[in-house]
């Protein structure tokens, strides 16, 4: 699970977000994670976009794991968290949560760890991330 300090994006939840009955559909939750992941790494300097353009590499989803705890509904304000977990030479692991937002306090929703592999951009053969991209992620474990 994400630490609380981790990096925090706000969400709020539209209509396309959910299924007829107005909660969100179970793996938007993925899409959520996703957004939050990619400012997070944006905060540190790191565009998905340069990154391929500019280092021949990219990051891509191989392991997912996500626990349910309550549903958000339509209009409901979240936040979305991304930390740190462990980090190798080719990928690292992220916890993310999403928090409701409320007056009293936040309410965990959904928990995960994302596992995201460096890839070179024209082959998609794992590759090792490169130390320069290790180093600015230094700061946040």
């Amino acid at each position: 699970m994400a630490k609380p300090n981790g990096f925090r994006w706000p969400l709020r939840v539209y209509w396309e977000d959910t299924d007829a009955g107005g909660i969100v559909f179970y793996a938007n939750y993925l899409r959520f994670f996703e957004r939050s992941r990619t400012e997070w790494l944006r905060s540190l300097g790191i565009e998905q976009q340069k990154l391929r353009e500019n280092i021949g590499g990219i990051f891509v989803v191989t392991e997912t794991s996500v626990r349910y705890h309550r549903p958000a509904r339509l209009d409901d304000e979240l936040i979305v968290t991304a930390t740190l977990i462990e980090k190798g030479r080719a990928s690292l692991i992220i916890g993310q949560t999403s928090l409701l937002k409320s007056e009293q306090s936040e309410i965990l929703l959904c928990e995960g760890t994302i596992r995201i592999g460096w890839v070179d951009a024209s082959t998609l053969k794992p590759a090792r991330i490169p130390a320069s991209l290790l180093d600015r992620l230094e700061t946040t474990t």
